[in-house]
């Protein structure tokens, strides 16, 4: 068979299979990826052709999931960036970092954008240290520890708030002594977290909450990748659990470009464009590798 024919036939199979996955629902452009042998959850060319479109991977935070980043999502998605938003186990700050790093080293190719949001913020500290693609950092009201610090330790200094006031303690199976899962009382929900946001919203955001584990908030953050990797800040300065002096103290600590924003906890819900724009600075601003 001679190399003319033996073409032919090759692009013959690869338009057949893109007509069928069309049919199927598959769209015909990631076919075509795919039949080139791409691999979904590679990053894309930038405009310029100099350079490869990072991953952006979204990280949410505590009593939350990965729906807090569907508006950031689709403005990303609009300009051409691949896009992930991978569930949090919210079982300890150890085991999310390690889950984070599985997930970075199983669905990314290419350069990485890794975003956090509050909690988040202390998984991708903990987690980017283990992929060298990871080429930016970004924070959005979120917790920036540095070697030793725990979320709570960083929210509470001087022990001055009492749990109970705050958290509903339910015991998980296996929970070592000690340990609980936490959810936020109803009454505490809408004003702590989702300020900004309609109330029959914010009382469905808080019906639907996901708990984290006590020790997740108590764990010990290991050595930051913000020591490494450029970061970058969106301050809420509406926020009402993360107080505006902490995220400015940790933003500065960690060297972050600070932007801030009107906002309350959630600025990927009620501001998102503005999220969206750090999130495409960072990804500008950082040299290709």
């Amino acid at each position: 068979m001679n190399n003319l024919r033996v073409r032919r036939l090759r692009t013959i199979s690869i338009l057949t299979l893109i007509g069928t996955l069309s049919l199927t629902g598959v769209p015909a452009t990631q076919a075509a990826d795919d039949a080139g042998g791409r691999r979904l959850g590679t990053s894309t060319e930038h405009s310029s052709g100099t350079r490869p479109k990072p991953t952006v991977v979204l990280v949410h935070g505590a009593w939350a999931d990965s729906s807090g980043w569907a508006k950031v999502t689709r403005d990303l998605q609009a300009q051409g960036y691949q896009v992930l938003a991978p569930p949090t186990p919210l079982r300890g700050l150890p085991e999310d970092s390690d889950y984070l790093s599985a997930f970075l080293r199983d669905r990314t190719t290419g350069p990485v954008v890794l975003v956090g949001h509050s909690y988040g913020g202390a998984v991708i500290t903990n987690a980017a240290k283990s992929d060298k693609d990871v080429e930016a950092l970004v924070y959005i009201n979120a917790f920036v520890p540095d070697e030793g610090d725990s979320v709570l330790g960083l929210l509470d200094p001087n022990h001055q708030l009492d749990p109970a006031d705050l958290f509903e303690f339910v015991r998980y199976p296996g929970a070592p002594e000690g340990d609980y899962d936490l959810y936020l009382k109803q009454s505490v929900f809408p004003d702590a977290i989702a300020n900004g946001i309609p109330a029959r919203d914010a009382a469905e955001m808080a019906a639907a909450q996901r708990p984290v584990t006590l020790s997740a908030l108590t764990d010990e953050s290991d050595a930051p990748a913000w020591k490494s990797v450029p970061s970058f800040y969106l301050l809420g300065t509406q926020d009402h659990i993360v107080p505006v002096t902490l995220q400015r103290a940790m933003a500065e600590n960690a060297g972050a470009k600070i932007t801030e924003v009107k906002a309350g906890h959630l600025p990927m819900i009620t501001n998102p464009h503005v999220v969206e724009k750090l999130i495409t600075e960072a990804d500008r601003s950082t040299p290709a590798r």
